[in-house]
């Protein structure tokens, strides 16, 4: 008996050991990931630095990139995408952009952002002829990439909320487009929701990083499309 208590108090010693050196590299693990992600998100956010404006302030651009997010079951624009969308709508009304390109996620036939950005702009005075839509952005990577590589966008105004500005307008400046950002804040009345938004930009930064390095391709390629140069020649 003597011969198993002592057995089980070396085990005892040595578990104990191994749990504090679990827990010795699991916080170093935490302390090295949450440096890159806060050195991540301050590169990403460097690249829109000086291009983050005010609605009234914002220069002209020939398009408004309006970057998707939620639609409800029913196909309408959640508040977020419907308050992006007012922006957009209110810079075209301003003369401040002449085409606005929605991009968002239309992978299956129910679900369905850039059709819903589109109907919104147009039932509220946009010409349908002035909206094009990008129907693979499956992400803000994707959006900035194909707005470039398959729409030809050089120069744009990109809209979404103010949290997610900053890596929308650097990711797009450093894939070719001379990109400034309009951010909203009206959608910060849903704390909820704006919290956990914002919170998840620092691993979004880490995602983007990635994505820029490798050079990826989006998700969806495809040939040159002339919508947006269409959409800016028509009067």
């Amino acid at each position: 008996m003597r011969g198993w208590f002592a057995a089980a108090r070396r085990w005892s010693g040595a578990h104990r050991r191994l749990v504090l050196r679990t827990l010795v590299a699991a916080v170093v693990a935490a302390v090295l990931v949450g440096g890159g992600r806060v050195a991540c998100a301050a590169w990403i956010r460097a690249g829109a630095d000086g291009h983050l404006y005010r609605e009234s302030e914002v220069p002209e651009a020939p398009v408004a990139l309006v970057l998707g997010t939620k639609v409800d079951a029913d196909g309408t624009p959640s508040p977020f995408l419907a308050a992006r969308l007012e922006i957009a709508r209110r810079l075209f009304e301003a003369g401040r952009v002449r085409a606005i390109l929605v991009s968002g996620d239309n992978r299956s036939a129910d679900y369905d952002e850039p059709g819903a950005m589109r109907r919104w702009l147009v039932d509220r005075g946009v010409p349908e002829r002035r909206v094009v839509r990008d129907d693979a952005g499956l992400d803000t990577y994707d959006s900035c990439a194909r707005a470039k590589r398959i729409f030809g966008v050089d120069r744009a105004t990109v809209v979404t909320q103010s949290f997610h500005l900053p890596r929308a307008v650097s990711l797009c400046r450093r894939l070719g487009i001379d990109a400034n950002g309009v951010g909203d804040e009206t959608a910060e009345r849903y704390a909820g929701r704006w919290l956990v938004s914002s919170t998840r930009e620092y691993g979004a930064c880490v995602k983007a990083t990635l994505d820029l390095l490798s050079g990826r391709d989006p998700v969806h390629l495809g040939d040159r499309e002339t919508a947006v140069d269409d959409a800016l020649r028509d009067r």
